[in-house]
């Protein structure tokens, strides 16, 4: 596909690391989930390897997606990795016996997350690491994240690490990460029905730094997804294929990281970049919900 078909390109502040703005999340290739290994593994890596010939250039992912699987599928897919792929993952989780996700922020832990993520992916250097906050599970949650990110910028002037993210983060707790580290690329959920970001999005854009919203159809109503099918059927598309079309319109510093197993929905997520919003459909989508206040 062409660079305009994947969104443009972006590139990271501060590095050399340029990327497509339509990239894959591979939590989906873990087992049912995120715990496990897939059904097929031969298929997840006809779709990574599909989507890198597709001219994806960016791929998120974390080691404990599985735990270890995802990573691992990776590495048998793409090793060695081609030039200007970036691989983007995430530390502050670890994986219980049932599945569960448990906080993993002692210095110990996050410094042993960096080497499984090099060991299992078959690295030297990380590309970036995301910091997750954990104040919160499934949303962003105010409290300090100095201690964990003072971990990870020490990996990274050990030389473990290229270049920081966070994720799961309010504006607050951004500021207080780039006092410690220079900060590459925000990870929150975020979709045209969820909107608390707004304003950290537009404040990311000013100082170059990528937001990836994860989420892209998550918290909808009925009433919401009505409207997303009704101007998906108008334009011949999927009401997938317009909200990520609407975060591409958003902002230009949005990366997105669609996720799935499927070749015919990977497909179906790339074609995104192709669909063109007019003025009148993106003031229809806006409408769906008000510009939310940050928290």
């Amino acid at each position: 596909m062409s660079e305009t078909a994947l969104g443009g390109r972006f590139q990271f502040p501060g590095t050399s690391l340029t990327v497509h703005r339509i990239g894959y999340g591979a939590m989906q290739l873990a087992g049912r989930g995120v715990f496990g290994p897939p059904q097929d593994v031969d298929a997840a890596v006809a779709v990574l390897r599909a989507a890198v010939a597709a001219g994806v250039d960016h791929i998120d992912t974390a080691d404990f997606y599985g735990p270890h699987i995802t990573n691992q599928i990776i590495r048998k897919a793409l090793h060695p990795y081609p030039d200007g792929l970036v691989v983007v993952t995430k530390i502050s989780a670890r994986r219980g016996a049932d599945g569960s996700w448990i906080p993993a922020l002692a210095p110990e832990e996050l410094t042993q997350a960096v080497h499984d993520n090099l060991r299992n992916l078959g690295l030297d250097v990380l590309d970036v690491v995301n910091f997750r906050s954990m104040h919160g599970i499934t949303e962003a949650v105010e409290g300090s994240i100095e201690a964990p990110l003072t971990v990870l910028a020490d990996l990274r002037r050990k030389g473990l690490v290229r270049h920081i993210g966070v994720s799961n983060v309010t504006p607050a707790q951004v500021e207080e990460a780039r006092r410690i580290a220079p900060i590459v690329c925000v990870q929150n959920c975020y979709n045209v029905a969820l909107r608390r970001d707004d304003a950290l999005i537009d404040d990311l854009a000013r100082q170059g730094i990528a937001y990836v919203p994860y989420f892209p159809l998550g918290g909808f109503t009925p009433l919401q997804s009505s409207i997303l099918s009704a101007v998906a059927s108008r334009l011949g598309s999927t009401p997938m294929q317009v909200a990520q079309a609407w975060l591409l319109h958003r902002s230009p510093n949005i990366l997105l990281i669609p996720g799935t197993s499927s070749l015919a929905h990977l497909r179906e997520n790339l074609a995104a970049g192709q669909l063109t919003l007019t003025p009148e459909v993106l003031t229809e989508l806006d409408a769906i919900t008000p510009i939310a206040a940050t928290h």
